[in-house]
Parts: structure tokens; sequence; C-alpha cells
């Protein structure tokens, strides 16, 4: 070693330094603890170098030294310090990084506070390399010891108080690596607590693959599991690490390792929960994964990074293709962003293929849970709409309640020359089993998607057809439905109905589009059906909740020709079409269908008619006796 030291030397920053410096030590900054964050990881970097060159050279300072981090903290004289034994710094690499800054963007960077009080966002903080100059937001004075692993090497120290001037001097340090220490302002003493610095390792740094001790006590004890193979993880440790980024006191649904190399890199472990929590559910969709950058946390909401419909996603992503403190708004216009984003959402979308197959009742579990918020994607992802459709499982009247099916299984079992795939909009499997539109296709055993959630009726419209095969709901008048032919034979006289059709128009008026001859009823009377291309019931509920101006189209009333109860109307209109009785008839008809559909809307008037019917009918049975 060199004993011929150098004496102290003072210099000046430079003028790029000089700025950033004024404006970190000025500005007011919200997020103050960033400080440890930018200390670590730059310990980290250091320690990341020297693993690489021990590997080649063997002939290194210190060549025994555990690769740690050592932060040390006094409550009593707000003393604050950390040490790596990463590969230290020469005097020329001391004055050449932390004097100058070597980044030609940095000047660009600085422009936009040149001319005004404009605050920097602290995520930018090291953005452009100087990540160290934020101990300034909570110290006078900083000084940085260092030895570089070169064996001739001498150590050195830097000091400053941040304003126009920096010391260098030549040091006797016997270790290789780096120590910063200075006393934190009043206002900041919080970071000499040592309980404090451990809770903001835990949030930023937890993952960070070198141990980090405070006061001699172990911080990061998680490792970051997502570096692993998918051979060498274990269930076990799976599902504790996934409990503690989550805080789930739940076993997650499923998990899947990813790692990609290529026009991207990146290593992430995702984890489908299997439940969403019983409260907050609106706060579970902001925190998603919990993006990291060389295993340092940068963010757990970003809202760029998955699309909508699967942010039910947990779980972590490392990726050295974006620096630590990238700013929010340069992450939502990220290439590298975009591409990760592409990535991940194929792979979630394969994963959930893979579980459809492989293991069905787990996967009915997800669609009970998460369903809902799968199907947003139908009219927001063109790119994947045939994926997200074919993982969209319903349930059917032709499975047993709580069983459901895809629309490929459906399009399997459909009856030969069956051209369309059918559905239903309602509330409740209940009320579908009591909808009379239902009746023909229990009869000609034709299978029929029940849809319950709310969101169908939004996502069906966006569908339109799978496979060639279009979708109809049948509460929509439907040119393929044909009349049962043993009940054509039990129809009304053309010219009879005819009259009888009259007098449905004359006594509904405007509350209905038309009045036709039903194909589909068979114990029913009558029913409600929507034009061909309007909206059917379902949806019309949920746009006038969302809209109270919203005018519901009218709906077609067809009435089977078949009925008993049709055709005693038809006589009584052919023999005596005054009859006032006929009027409340049918309007208890035509109210009777809306009660059944949830939407009657005088029920005073429809409960005082169906008295004054039976008063009448009590009359004639006491008069015929």
């Amino acid at each position: 070693m060199n004993t011929d030291k150098i004496k102290p030397q003072e210099f000046e920053f430079v003028a790029e330094i000089k700025q950033l410096l004024d404006i970190i030590i000025n500005s007011l900054y919200t997020h103050p603890e960033i400080f440890i964050r930018e200390l670590v990881s730059n310990s980290s970097d250091a320690l990341n170098k020297i693993r690489l060159i021990s590997l080649t050279q063997h002939n290194i300072q210190s060549p025994e030294l555990e690769l740690r981090i050592d932060i040390t903290v006094d409550p009593t004289t707000n003393k604050f310090s950390i040490e790596d034994t990463g590969i230290g710094m020469t005097r020329d690499e001391v004055i050449r990084q932390i004097g100058t800054i070597a980044h030609s963007g940095t000047s660009n960077f600085l422009k936009p506070f040149a001319n005004d009080q404009k605050q920097l966002d602290i995520n930018l903080i090291g953005r452009f390399g100087v990540g160290f100059y934020s101990v300034f937001m909570v110290t006078e004075e900083v000084t940085l010891e260092t030895r570089s692993y070169l064996p001739d090497s001498t150590a050195v120290r830097w000091k400053s108080s941040g304003k126009e001037k920096y010391i260098v001097e030549e040091i006797e340090r016997e270790r290789r690596g780096t120590l910063v220490y200075f006393n934190l302002k009043p206002e900041h003493k919080e970071f000499a607590n040592p309980e404090k610095v451990k809770e903001i390792i835990k949030r930023y740094s937890n993952f960070v693959g070198f141990p980090i001790y405070v006061n001699n006590e172990r911080v990061n004890t998680i490792e970051s599991i997502w570096h692993k193979k998918k051979e060498e993880l274990e269930e076990t440790e799976v599902i504790e690490f996934y409990k503690f980024i989550t805080n789930d006191t739940n076993p997650p649904l499923s998990f899947f390792p990813i790692q990609v190399e290529g026009t991207v890199n990146f290593k992430a472990l995702l984890f489908i929960p299997d439940s969403p929590p019983k409260l907050f559910w609106q706060s579970f969709f902001e925190k998603t994964i919990h993006l990291y950058s060389h295993r340092v946390f940068i963010q757990d909401d970003n809202s760029e990074i998955l699309p909508e419909y699967l942010r039910f996603v947990r779980g972590v992503l490392d990726t050295e293709d974006l620096p630590l403190n990238i700013s929010r708004e340069t992450i939502q216009n990220s290439p590298v962003i975009s591409k990760i984003r592409q990535i991940l959402t194929s792979r979630i979308l394969n994963h959930l293929e893979e579980l459809l197959t492989t293991n069905p009742d787990k996967y009915d579990r997800f669609i009970e849970t998460f369903g809902q918020i799968l199907k947003g994607g139908i009219s927001i992802d063109s790119s994947n709409k045939e994926r997200i459709i074919s993982l969209l499982k319903y349930q059917s009247t032709t499975l047993p309640k709580g069983q459901y099916t895809t629309l490929d299984d459906y399009i399997a079992r459909m009856k030969e020359g069956q051209k369309s795939i059918y559905y239903v909009l309602a509330n409740s499997r209940d009320l579908i089993e009591r909808n009379p539109n239902l009746e023909y296709f229990k009869r000609n055993n034709l299978e029929v998607l029940i849809m319950t959630d709310p969101i169908d009726a939004f996502v069906v419209p966006f569908i339109t057809e799978y496979k060639d095969k279009p979708l109809k709901s049948i509460d929509k008048a439907d040119p393929e439905i044909k009349k049962d032919e043993t009940y054509e034979a039990k129809k009304l006289d053309p010219v009879l109905a005819n009259k009888l059709f009259e007098r449905f128009k004359q006594v509904l008026g405007d509350k209905v589009l038309n009045v036709q001859e039903s194909n589909r009823l068979i114990e029913f009377p009558i029913t409600l059906v929507a034009p061909q291309y309007g909206l059917d019931p379902q949806s019309e509920k949920i746009f006038k909740i969302l809209d109270k101006d919203f005018i519901k189209t009218k709906r077609i009333l067809e009435i089977n020709t078949s009925h008993p109860l049709i055709c005693n109307l038809a006589e009584i209109v052919d023999k005596n079409s005054d009859e006032k009785i006929l009027n409340d008839i049918i309007l208890q008809l035509y109210e009777g269908t809306l009660l059944l559909d949830g939407e009657i809307e005088n029920t005073l008037g429809f409960v005082e008619r169906l008295n004054n019917l039976i008063q009448q009918l009590t009359d004639f049975l006491k008069y015929k006796s």
C-alpha cells in the first residue's frame, strides 16, 4: 500500500449538483424515508458487483468478508450509519461518482426546476444515479468512508454539508466496502428509532439479496423466492410467502412462477387468491402486483401492469429493465411496462386455461369468486376477447344447481340442427325457473345458459356470437322458434285469433309494441318478449338503475292461442265484444307477466282489479248454485 497520503482537498460541486442539492434541501417531501431505500439500494449494488468480481478475481481486498449491509442508529444522538462490504471506491471513483453527475440527461431533468419553485417528485430521486443525495433531506452533513476491493487501494473519506463544496481525504480503513454516516435533523429523529428503520426496510428492501442488519438484528428474513426455478419451489414456502405479501390468512387458490428473457427480462411469482376479503372489497383491487427492480420495492399500486379485469391477481414481479425510482408518469408511458403487461396477461390466461382443464373444481371456485371481474375483459380487451369468452362458465338449465359449463361444452352438447346458443338473464335461478319464456326450451330439451351476474347484462352485447354460433336471449323475439306440432291442432281459428289480438291492442294501447301469436308458450297463456334487436328486460332494469331517465323499449305481447283461457276469451270477444270484464282480464293477464318479471308498478291497481274479478266470479258461482 502506498503510505504517502494526499492532503485533504476541497472541491466545488459542479453546477448540476448544486442545483440538485438545493432542490433536495429546500423542497418539501412527503416521503423522506426514501433515503433509506436509496442507501440500501446503493449498498446492494456494491455487493452484487463484488460478488461477480470474486468469481473471476481472487486477489481482492478482504476476501473473507461476509457480504452484508449493517445499519446502526442511536436514538440518543440521532446518529445514522449504513455500511456494506461491497466493491468500495477509489479516490478517483469517489470524486467522479459522488462529486459529479456523469449522466447526460441530468441537465434536461433539472431544467423544469430552474426558473420556478416546482416541487421535485420524490419518485425521481435516483433516476439519474443520484439517489445518494437523498440523505440531504434528513441531515445537514454527511460523511462517506470507503475502500476499494483492489488490493493496493487506499481508503478515502468524503464529507459535505450539501452546499457549495465537499472534502476528500485519505484515511486508514482496514476492510473493503463503504460506510455512510450522519446526524439526523431534529425533525427527522424518527429515523434514529431502530423499529422505524426496520419497518421501512421491510416495506422497501425486504427482498434485497443480502442480509440487512439493524443494530445487529437481521431484518430481511424473507427470501426472494421468485428468483427460484419452478422445480425448486416448495409449496409450503410459497404459501407462507403469499401470506406475507398479502396479509391473507388463507392459502391461495393457485400460484405459478414466470421467468422471461428476451425483449424484456423479469421474474415473477403470481397468485390467484382463494377469496377476496369480506370487507374493503374496493381496496382489494387498488393493490395488486408488487413491482420490484433489482429486488428493491418500487410500487404495489401500479394500475398499468395488469389490465383491470385481471386485477384480482397478486404476487411479485422483479425486473432489471426498469430503473429504481422510475416515476409514475414514466411508468404509465413505459414501453417496458407495456410489454410486461402484454406478457403477464397472456401468461395469466394460460394459467386459467390450464386450471380449467386440470382442476375444474378449483376453477369453479375461481369463477364464483372472480368470474364477474374476468367478464369485464370482453368489452375492453379485443385482442384476448375470444380467450376470455372461452374461460367463462355459467349455470345451465340442464345441469344441477351450482354446476357450471363453458360455452365450448355447451356447443358440444347442442342438439342436431340447433344453430344458436341460448341464454337468459335474471337476478336468480329461481326467477328463471318461473319464466314463461323457458317453456319452449324445456319442452324441446334445448339447453339455456343461466346468467345471474349483473355484469352479464353489459357483457353479452359484446359477445353476439362465439365460434360462429350467435347468442340469443330467450326473452327476445326469435323467428327460429317453431310451434310444437302437438299444440298446432289446438290453436284458435285465425279469424277468432285476430279478433282477440285486436281487443288486446285496443286495451293495452301503447303499453306494448305489438300483439302476436306465440310459438314458444305451452302452459302459460301470454308472455312479453323484447324485439329481436332490442335489449332484454334484465339489461333494461340495470340501465334504469344507472340512469333514471332511461326509457325502456316497448315489448311484444305473445299469445298462446292453444291455451284454454285464451280460447275462452276469444269466444267471449266473438259473441259479446262489449263485455267490460274482458278489459279487466286482459289488463290482469298483462300485469301478471310484469309481476313475474318484478316490473309491475301499479300493485294497488293490480290487487283491486283482482279482487273485483274474484267478486264477479263468486257472484256467478253463488247465482249458479
